[in-house]
């Protein structure tokens, strides 16, 4: 009889990248080598990256720094908008700068996301079959931690919007067969000095 065991999903915001993001800037790479080492002792399955160069090459240095952990890239793990809410759905004292902000991207980037979103939930979230916990480590981008986080915590579905993720801080949530979910750490950067700390967050969410 399979039964069904926990998984432990580690998400990471990809390093930070260079102006143009056609790669990691050096503060990236150092940043990526070490989150690798703090998840050395984790036994993590392949890391699952998205299509796009600074999360492919936070992958591959994170991945150096572990023993024989694959890297496959997943088009679920990309940077799209996850869920387009309605005016209606939006905190009114927010609905003004995220409509604004929304509609910023283009009609196709709105129309394909949220399939994209749907598969994430499909392949990165739940309990897993078999009797052994699984832990899997996505290397993503700021949009798809906050909806994961969401989904975890099941809150509205705009309320992806507002969760803000550092470059290379870790997420942890675990799925468990008898319990919902459960969001064991959120933007954690302690691998991290000082002076990477907080890279792509805005100055005014810093702590």
């Amino acid at each position: 009889m399979t039964g069904t065991a926990a998984r432990y999903l580690y998400l990471v915001r990809h390093a930070e990248a260079s102006p143009d993001e056609s790669a990691l800037s050096d503060r990236g790479r150092r940043q990526a080598v070490l989150l690798g080492k703090r998840l050395r002792g984790v036994p993590l399955t392949p890391i699952h990256h998205g299509p796009l160069a600074r999360a492919e090459q936070t992958a591959r240095l994170v991945g150096e720094q572990l023993d024989g952990v694959p890297c496959h890239r997943s088009e679920a793990a990309g940077d799209y908008l996850p869920y387009m809410p309605t005016r209606e759905e939006l905190p009114p004292e927010a609905a003004d700068a995220w409509t604004e902000f929304l509609h910023q991207f283009t009609a196709e980037e709105r129309e394909q996301g949220p399939g994209l979103a749907a598969a994430a939930l499909a392949e990165f979230t739940g309990t897993v079959e078999g009797h052994i916990p699984r832990h899997e480590l996505v290397i993503t981008h700021n949009f798809l931690v906050g909806w994961l986080v969401r989904a975890a915590l099941d809150a509205p579905r705009w309320r992806w919007l507002g969760i803000n993720h550092a470059n290379a801080a870790l997420t942890v949530i675990r799925y468990s067969p008898d319990r919902p979910p459960s969001v064991l750490l959120f933007n954690d950067a302690c691998h991290l000095p000082a002076e990477l700390r907080w890279t792509g967050f805005p100055q005014e969410l810093r702590v």
